[in-house]
């Protein structure tokens, strides 16, 4: 049998929290003898007296000895003064009365000496040997005290300057994280991948008996909000081990070397509690790669030193029997390829985002406590909701359950999930934003253009609402377009004809008022980006041939590399060149269908600014009625126009003439 697989019963963990009982009982103890000297012995010394006072019980021969201090003066009275009692045969301790004393009287000594008064010095410190004890002793005792209290604090995880070395996962003791895998749906692939990692905890014998070892490491990949962090709870919920859950930057801190002594301890806890599961969220905080690395600094950069401990325990000289580590990232790019290897992490398991049936059982589980009206159709809501991610898709319902609320009423309704998609896809309404006449009729124009064009376009989705109402951060109006089923890829001609769709609202603007507004700029940006990644990085250029001149993500690791590879200055020309010519094709395909349906534009545009947003059957069938260019589907195949790029356009009663590239 394998000696790594061979689990022993956990190991005690020595309970140190006894330093901080010792402290917090010897601190109690050195408090109590301070209250006893200030006041309990210190109460039965005599109460003070007005200096008046001593000075006329001298003058009435009533005083028969003094002590004089520098801040005190002490004196006892004659028997006969020492009592108000009329005078008895018995003798009569002499009562000791206690003054401040005042240093401007000089001439106190001589009325001593005058009444025949004997009077003598104590020194500053006559405050007795207890008071000296707890003058010398009590203050270092006080400090040891304190110092262990805190040293037993940091075996709790509690903030002391004593355990910035000690490691800070939260730990759930036999999997109670309260997650099990029927609480993550959408990832099945995922779960069945992990579902070997359950079955060895549950039943290592399995593995053991066909010489089979379990991985040492898993790495989830993914995007983010797809459920990586709830799918690593959900194995240690399904396993019942202890669970040790920790963020990669909790690692990192300001002083060289106290990241690395967190991952020992944090590997010498779960060795103690072995098996079991460690859990690295955003492990790319952590484990970024070494070769973008500011030299500068050399091996003493705290988190290349926290690496490199990471590293050695995860497949060094000393084997962690029984310890799986499970890591999650949305940059795997990043990450350095010494984490990566096999030994280290053995097994890469993708959880990517859900297609309709999976966006469907997601939906199912965060709805179950939700009060759904009967015309919920939750297989209608998936498939309106491509791209969608598990957090999305649970937002998705939180969003719709907090709508019907807000209108009180009693179940949600598909009304309200349509709203909560809207709101989700487009912003906030924003209805304190009044547009003036001009604003609101460029919008107008600009928003039935899109939608215009997206009814022709190849790979486009359904228009289902055009809306001049502001919404967002900044957007005066929108068209909601949603996709009829998953795409994960796009074709050339769906992209020039997504680049087409783009320049729409810029294209109606041009042709109703022979001017653009700034309305336009966030669509400008996202075409010449997708044209710039159609020649750069997709290699779909005739001119330029099937020629990467892009870097992906993971091949400039350096912030400050260029994106874009080393090339000539001619080659860099064409590129400029080729993308200006698709984007210009683009634009001109968009004025040319424009033009040829403007009278449909105008009607649109018309009932637009009446009712502010249409949406249905009336807006369905009327894009039904868009009329194609015959040169659109030649131009998508090859991006090429039968006639020069020279169009004319006439703009209240003028001729107006497009820039000429060919």
């Amino acid at each position: 049998m394998n000696d790594n697989l061979n689990y022993q019963s956990p190991k005690q963990v020595p309970d140190e929290s006894n330093r901080g009982g010792v402290g917090r009982n010897l601190l109690i103890l050195l408090l109590w003898l301070l209250f006893l000297n200030l006041f309990v012995f210190r109460g039965a010394e005599s109460p003070l007296v007005p200096y008046s006072q001593f000075l006329d019980q001298i003058d009435a021969n009533q005083v028969s000895e003094v002590q004089i201090g520098t801040k005190i003066i002490e004196y006892a009275l004659k028997p006969n003064f020492s009592t108000n009692q009329p005078p008895s045969d018995q003798p009569e301790k002499p009562k000791i009365l206690r003054t401040l004393a005042i240093a401007q009287d000089k001439e106190l000594p001589q009325l001593l000496r005058a009444k025949h008064i004997k009077f003598s010095a104590f020194p500053d410190d006559a405050g007795g040997w207890f008071a000296t004890l707890l003058g010398w002793i009590i203050p270092p005792l006080i400090f040891v005290a304190i110092w262990l209290w805190f040293l037993g604090r940091s075996q709790m995880n509690s903030p002391a300057p004593f355990n910035v070395g000690k490691s800070k996962a939260r730990i759930y003791a036999n999997g109670s994280t309260g997650v099990t895998f029927d609480d993550v749906a959408g990832v099945d692939e995922a779960k069945a991948e992990l579902q070997e990692i359950v079955e060895f905890l549950k039943n290592a014998f399995k593995c053991v008996n066909l010489g089979a070892k379990i991985p040492k490491g898993v790495l989830l990949i993914g995007p983010p909000g797809t459920g990586k962090t709830l799918l690593a709870k959900a194995i240690a919920g399904e396993a019942g081990v202890p669970f040790f859950s920790i963020s990669g930057s909790e690692f990192i801190e300001l002083f060289v070397g106290i990241g690395a002594s967190r991952v020992r301890d944090l590997f010498e806890q779960a060795k103690l509690q072995a098996p079991c599961i460690v859990f690295i969220d955003e492990l790319d905080a952590l484990g970024r790669s070494r070769v973008g690395a500011n030299p500068m600094m050399g091996g003493n950069d705290e988190r290349e030193q926290t690496l490199n401990q990471l590293l050695a325990e995860m497949d060094g000289f000393e084997p962690n029997a029984g310890v799986i580590l499970l890591a999650a990232t949305n940059r795997p790019e990043v990450l350095d390829p010494a984490l990566l290897r096999p030994g280290r992490f053995d097994r890469q398991v993708l959880v990517d985002r859900p297609d309709k049936s999976g966006r469907e059982a997601i939906l199912r589980v965060h709805a179950k406590d939700v009060k759904l009206a009967n015309n919920v159709d939750l297989d209608k809501l998936a498939a309106r909701t491509p791209g969608f991610a598990g957090a999305d898709l649970a937002n998705l319902i939180n969003e719709a359950a907090l709508l019907a609320a807000r209108k009180n009423h009693l179940l949600v309704s598909m009304e309200d999930l349509n709203e909560a998609i809207e709101r989700l896809l487009t912003g906030l309404e924003k209805k304190s934003r009044v547009l003036n006449e001009v604003e609101k009729k460029t919008v107008a124009y600009h928003e039935v253009g899109h939608a215009i064009l997206a009814a022709l376009m190849p790979g486009a989705g359904v228009v289902e609402k055009i809306s001049i109402v502001p919404r967002g951060l900044g957007a005066l109006g929108y068209t909601l377009q949603l996709p009829e089923e998953d795409r994960f890829l796009m074709l050339e001609d769906e992209i020039r004809g997504r680049i087409v769709t783009l320049l729409g609202g810029r294209a109606a603007e041009e042709l109703m008022f022979g001017k653009v507004s700034t309305g336009a700029g966030d669509d400008i940006q996202k075409v010449t980006e997708l044209a710039e990644r159609f020649v750069t990085l997709y290699g779909m250029s005739d001119r330029l041939g099937p020629i990467a001149f892009e870097k992906t993500q993971s091949q400039f690791l350096d912030p400050i590399a260029s994106p874009r590879r080393s090339v000539s200055p001619k080659v860099a020309e064409e590129i400029d060149q080729e993308i200006r010519e698709l984007v210009e094709g683009a634009h001109q395909i968009a004025l040319l269908i424009l033009d040829k349906n403007k009278g449909l534009l105008e009607a649109i545009a018309k009932v637009l600014l009446d009712q502010e947003s249409l949406e249905g059957d009336w807006l369905k069938s009327q894009l039904k009625q868009v009329e194609k260019t015959e040169d659109l589907q030649e131009w998508l195949l090859s991006g090429k126009l039968s006639h020069p790029m020279h169009f004319p356009l006439s703009i209240n009663g003028q001729e107006k003439k497009t820039c000429n590239f060919y």
